[in-house]
C-alpha cells in the first residue's frame, strides 16, 4: 500500500457539556440559556486564546480541536478553576 498520498494530523478533541442541564432548564429556562450562551462565548475565546477551534456547539455542548494536547489540558484546568 503506498502512503504518499496520505496526509496525518494529530488532535486533541475536547467535549464539555452542563452537569445537569435538564434540570436546569426545567427551573428556569430562559435564565439558563442566557447563562448558557454566557458561558459557550467565554469558552469559545477561552478555547482561542489557547490555539483551539471550536467546530461545534449544539445545545449545552462544546466540541473544540487543539493541535497541541498541552493546550487542550490548559482549557481544561481553567474550566475547572471557574
Amino acid at each position: 500500500m503506498a502512503t504518499e498520498g496520505i496526509k496525518r494530523k494529530l488532535t486533541a478533541i475536547l467535549s464539555a457539556d452542563v452537569k445537569g442541564y435538564s434540570r436546569l432548564m426545567s427551573e428556569d429556562e430562559v435564565g439558563t440559556i442566557q447563562t448558557l450562551n454566557a458561558y459557550k462565548e467565554l469558552m469559545t475565546g477561552l478555547i482561542q486564546h489557547h490555539h483551539g477551534r471550536v467546530v461545534d456547539a449544539p445545545g449545552d455542548n462544546v466540541l473544540a480541536e487543539f493541535g497541541s494536547v498541552v493546550d487542550a489540558v490548559r482549557v481544561l484546568r481553567r474550566f475547572r478553576r471557574n
